[in-house]
Parts: C-alpha cells; structure tokens; sequence
C-alpha cells in the first residue's frame, strides 16, 4: 500500500542537496570573511583569503586537465597548502590523496601508482625521497612545488612553485559540488606493515558528518583557535580541516611537532584547542621549564587517541592545564569516532580514578550508528561486564566507501554488516567500551589472555618511565610471555629488576614481563608504536 508521504513529495533542487563539507568554506567567507582562517609564522589568510586560495586551486587543477574521480596527492607538513588542498581538491571535482612524510620512496611509489595521482604538490623538504619516488612510477605526473620560507629548503622538483600555480586559478571560477554525497572526496592509505598499504575511500557525505560529530562531542563554539599537532595527512586531520570551517575557527600551522614550538603557539596565538597522539602528551608533559609558557588561567582542550594514554599521563595533563577528551578511531572511520563522553557526576572522583575512567574509550559519535564489543565469529555482542573481551565492530555512515580495487578485503571488513576494526576489547555496565589490544598484539599465555595494554598502563606509572610498550615473546613453557620495551626519562637510571619488582606490586603476576628491554620505540609519524617491529626483537632476544 503506497503511504500518502510517498505521493508527490520528491526530492528536487530545493529541498535536497547532497551533503558536503565543502559548503563550510563558501559559508565562512560569507559570514567571516576578514576572520583569520591560517596562521603561519608572520602569514595571516582570512576566511575570504582562503576560499579564493581554493577556487583558484580547483581552477588550476581544472586548466591542467584534472576531473572527477581523478587523484591528486600533497606530500606537505601542516602548512596553509596543506589546509587549502583540503577544499581546494574536492572543489575541482579530484579526490585528495594526502601522503604520509614519513614512508619511503618505494611506498610513496607505490601509492602514487595505485592511487593513480595525475598531479603531486610536495614540499620541498622531501625532495630526497619524492624524487627517488618518481624515479621507480611508470608513468610521468605533473609536479608542483611547496617553498615554505619557514621550511628547511630543498630541491624544486615541479614545473613551478605553489604559489605559481595558484596563479594560474580564477578566483571566482566555479567550483563543483558533488552531484552525489557518495562521491568520494579523499583516499587515505593504511600502514601497511604486513604488505602493501590499502587506499581507504572517504565520500563527501561521511566527511560532512564527522566534521559536525567533532563539533558535538567536543561541544565546539564558534570560532576556536586551533593548533595543527596531529598531521594533516592522517585521517585528512581527523576531519578537523572541515569542523574549522564550519565554524569559521583559526587554523594554526606547525611544521614540527616540538615542545617550545606549541607551548609558544599556545601562548602567543591564544590557541584554545589541539589534538595528538599520547606521545605528544608525553612531550608536553617532559618539557624542560624553558620550553614552558603560562597560559595565563586558560585551560587548553587537547582530544587524543592513538593507543589508549596512561592514566598517569592524563592525569600529569591535567595538572599542567589541559582539558582531555579521549577518542577513538581508524582510518576507515574517518578518526575518532568513539568518544569517552563525560559525566559531570565523576568531576567529584578523585584525580587518579577520574583518569582511569578517561583511559577508556567510550560511546559512539552521534552521526556513527552501531558501535558494540562481539565474538569475531558470530558477532553475538559480549555481556557488558568488562571482563568478557570481543571484537570492536562499527557501522554507519562514517564507515569508509571501502579499500580502493581491493574487493577481498572490503568484503572480509563488512562481512555480517559491520565492520570489522581488528580492535580487541570489553564493554562496561554503562556501555563504554575499552580496548584491551589489536587482535593481533593480545599474549596469551599459559592459556590466559594478557593485554599489553594493562601492562602499559602499569609501566607508565613508574616515576622513571617515559615511554613503554609490551609485545609477545615466544616462551617454550607458557607459550607467550610480556616483554617490555622501555624509555626511561632524561637523567633517570633503573634496571631491568627494577622495573620488574614494581610491575610485581601492581599486576597479576602472570601479566609480569619477564623480558624488559631498554631504548626509544619505533613509531610511526602519528605516533603509534610499531609493535611489528618490537615482536621481531623480542623474538630475537
């Protein structure tokens, strides 16, 4: 039986427009438009700046013969460029592809080849490895220059400068807005530590809607100064770049993640928000006195993720006054989209419990429809009890299109309608979740499952400890035991004994390493240890 809602009511040009963050900018340069949208060293765009830096982008790419479903990548730090290639790409119809600084040529080369980029912009600081790059793709792309004057130098690779390039644009040339909020608007790339990376596709509409889910549990006014710790590249910022301009805030750039460097933005600039991985908080948090500013009373709001921060880090932040909100996410979830939302009830907990509780990770986003804790198997959701660990799964619209010419493991990601996160973890009577480990980094030994994870959080208590991660070693009686990866703090000196007395009065004493080895963990450029590394060493040990 046909509804009388059914009859009559059709979408047309009034009533619906596919969803976009790309109308955020058009909106601030309309509302805002002598704003401060950038900041750079003494550089300073307006809103109105920014958005006539984009058209014209969109138009030069548009010259150059660039269209639909095309690629283009950006290999840049967080610079204006790297802001701008945020709307400036999309509003030419091309999918963004921006790359992470740190991989190597044979990576970059890969990418560049899968992706199918058409045109590359590139800072000159990573001419050594862009070019090395180029030499290994089979084809010839157009390249543009990135010459920051606040940037160490390089060789000019491209055709011409970006802001040569720029010039080739009309300002108040049209721009696309997608036909379909299913388009895709950007393709960012996996670690790939166990073989080729996988090109993860963002569409238009999940852009939109994480942009405005950063602003709802973050609970974001209008206008907010915002600092770029965490890199433009991974997860195209969180979606930050969008959430900015819906609310016409300040984008302030940093080149390089360095302790003074953001004490003094923060200070100087009047930046209110930031976001990182713990390893930053680790930063703030070891700074030598000289490096330190006072903010004047202001408290800072810093959203973190990564592996899940130490409660003695979170709690070390908060004395140093900063505000924590911890998130939760993946590439293929557009960042975080988990978030440990607060309960004015635990304002009256103490200091230590109130960081425990933000360890966890938390409750789904609004705009991310399911989120639960199940059997890998049968996705029968775990009693939330939060002792019983399962697979962490999601669905909703801030799942990723899928992995870009990789039917396989798109299909193995959503197999049962959810996917799959790999993330193991339990589910607390309230319905937070917290993990407990990557599938894949869990230790079971002597038959109980350890998580590394508790392990850490121990580790990180020691008055010595800077830095910890524990992996898997191969043990011929338990199977697997915890081996500790270690950096101390400067000036400090423990042993291996040590370190394993004081996890002895804090744990179980099957989840004890047995193995401590001391030195500075491999991580990635957005401060993930890589585990896969330390298992090769503790196997080796």
């Amino acid at each position: 039986m046909t509804s009388p809602y059914d009859i009559d009511l059709d979408k047309n040009a009034a009533n619906f427009v596919p969803l976009s963050p790309l109308g955020f900018l058009e909106r601030a340069a309309a509302v805002y438009p002598t704003r401060v949208s950038v900041v750079h060293g003494k550089t300073r765009h307006t809103w109105a700046g920014t958005y006539a830096r984009c058209r014209r982008l969109a138009s030069a790419l548009k010259k150059r013969g660039i269209r639909k479903g095309d690629t283009v990548a950006i290999m840049a730090p967080n610079v204006p460029a790297m802001v701008e290639a945020h709307f400036g790409i999309p509003m030419a119809g091309a999918v963004l592809n921006a790359l992470n600084y740190r991989l190597d040529a044979a990576t970059i080369a890969f990418i560049l080849e899968h992706g199918e980029a058409k045109v590359l912009i590139t800072d000159t600081e990573f001419s050594p490895v862009i070019k090395e790059a180029l030499k290994q793709l089979k084809k010839t792309i157009t390249v543009i220059d990135i010459v920051d004057p606040l940037g160490p130098g390089g060789e000019a690779l491209g055709e011409k400068d970006y802001e040569a390039f720029l010039d080739e644009g009309d300002p108040n040339a049209a721009w696309d807005h997608p036909a379909d909020e299913w388009q895709a608007i950007a393709l960012n790339y996996t670690s790939g530590t166990t073989g080729n990376p996988k090109g993860v596709v963002y569409h238009h509409r999940g852009a939109y809607l994480n942009a405005l889910g950063n602003i709802l549990v973050w609970s974001l006014a209008s206008k907010p100064t915002y600092l770029w710790t965490l890199p433009l590249f991974h997860c195209n910022g969180w979606c930050f770049p969008w959430t900015l301009a819906a609310l016409a805030g300040t984008n302030v750039c940093l080149r390089r993640v360095e302790a003074k460097a953001i004490f003094d933005a923060i200070a100087d600039e009047g930046v209110t928000h930031l976001c990182g991985a713990p390893i930053v908080m680790g930063l703030l948090l070891n700074a030598r006195p000289e490096q330190k500013r006072d903010f004047g009373g202001r408290r800072i709001k810093m959203m973190t993720a990564a592996s899940a921060p130490p409660a003695a880090v979170i709690e070390g932040m908060e004395k140093l006054g900063f505000d924590i909100t911890h998130v939760y996410g993946l590439t293929e979830v557009y960042g975080p989209s988990v978030v440990c939302a607060w309960h004015e009830a635990w304002n009256k907990l103490p200091a230590a419990e109130q960081a425990a509780i933000k360890a966890r990770q938390g409750v789904r986003y609004p705009v991310l429809e399911g989120l639960m804790v199940a059997d890998a198997r049968t996705l029968e959701p775990v009693p939330p009890d939060g002792k019983t660990i399962g697979e962490v799964f999601m669905r909703g619209n801030i799942v990723m299109k899928g992995y870009l010419k990789n039917r396989k493991a798109s299909d193995e990601a959503f197999a049962g309608g959810w996917f799959h996160t790999g993330d193991l973890g339990v589910c607390h009577p309230d319905g937070y979740i917290e993990l407990k480990d990557r599938s894949k980094d869990i230790i079971i030994s002597g038959g109980e499952n350890v998580s590394t994870i508790e392990i850490e959080g121990v580790l990180y208590r020691h008055p010595s400890v800077l830095e910890a991660a524990v992996v898997a070693r191969p043990d011929d009686k338990w199977g697997e035991t915890p081996c500790a990866f270690v950096t101390l703090k400067e000036g400090q000196s423990v042993s291996a004994d040590d370190i394993i007395a004081f996890c002895k009065q804090n744990m179980a004493s099957f989840k004890v390493p047995r193995t401590v080895v001391f030195g500075p963990l491999a991580k990635t450029s957005t401060g993930k240890v890589q585990k896969y590394v330390l298992r090769e060493k503790a196997k080796a040990l």
